[in-house]
């Protein structure tokens, strides 16, 4: 998507952390945003705080609902019209051993990061193929590409969303339409999320994190690890490295597999 000026962008979970910023980041473009969010006083927030930058207006969205979901997508496409680009952010994170999960941590962390994307882009894509226009981005994980403690059902959402994202891209192409799909895969970032996090690599700030996945919307990327290396690092060590050595250097040189020990997530 290289001019976003003028683009009807709708971005999920926009009410806070990266969401927030790319809302902005957005407006400053000149694009019109539609807000979802599960937190009504952070989308009033958000609206009432950027309403003077341009175009926004916000719904109370709990994409674990499929009937919300497809509800909201019909008012939008009646009173708004067609979304040009879709960014697939909110997310959820639990944090704990997998026999610590109950039922319901797995089902809420797979219907919010794995399933939704595809419910929601499943309700806009139409539009897309008609006019032969958009772009859906979604942001995974470097955990969908390196197994971690403390983050089993976490990483199987992200995995899965990788996998489901750059196959779209791919039917896209083959259909030979123009429609772009951009997989992002940030390490951790400082947005509460991932409080109590102990990292020997560098946690991501929010605000350059943002902008880099605006900038590879509008550059038409197809995937973004953030930082880059982090996809280099994990597909040539996978290749290389026994499996035995791939957990030694992950989890003793670069600390990854203890980056979990102390998480405590987003205060309540």
């Amino acid at each position: 998507m290289r001019h976003l000026k003028g683009k009807t962008v709708l971005i999920t979970g926009g009410a806070s952390g990266i969401g927030k910023i790319m809302v902005r980041l957005l407006l400053e473009r000149n694009a019109k945003v539609i807000i979802w969010d599960i937190n009504q006083s952070k989308i009033d927030e958000t609206v009432s705080e950027y309403s003077n930058k341009g175009d926004i207006i916000g719904f109370n969205v709990d994409v674990s609902n499929i009937k919300q979901i497809q509800e909201t997508a019909k008012k939008i496409k009646q009173e708004i019209g067609v979304v040009d680009v879709l960014i697939n952010n909110a997310g959820i994170v639990v944090g704990k051993y997998f026999n610590e999960h109950s039922t319901s941590d797995i089902t809420k962390t797979m219907e919010i990061n794995a399933n939704a994307p595809m419910y929601i882009t499943m309700e806009f894509l139409e539009d897309m193929l008609n006019q032969n226009s958009g772009h859906i981005c979604n942001i995974a994980s470097s955990g969908g590409l390196i197994s971690n403690p403390k983050m089993s059902v976490y990483a199987a959402s992200k995995w899965s969303v990788i996998g489901w994202s750059d196959s779209l891209r791919l039917e896209m192409k083959q259909m030979n339409k123009d429609v772009n799909v951009t997989t992002i895969m940030p390490y951790y970032i400082n947005t509460g999320m991932f409080d109590g996090v102990k990292s020997k690599i560098p946690i991501l700030e929010p605000e350059p994190t943002a902008l880099t996945i605006v900038k590879a919307i509008e550059k038409n990327k197809k995937m973004l690890t953030i930082p880059g290396y982090i996809y280099r690092f994990t597909k040539l060590g996978q290749a290389i490295m026994s499996a035995n050595i791939f957990d030694w250097f992950t989890g003793s040189v670069l600390g990854i597999y203890s980056t979990m020990e102390h998480f405590t997530g987003h205060k309540k």
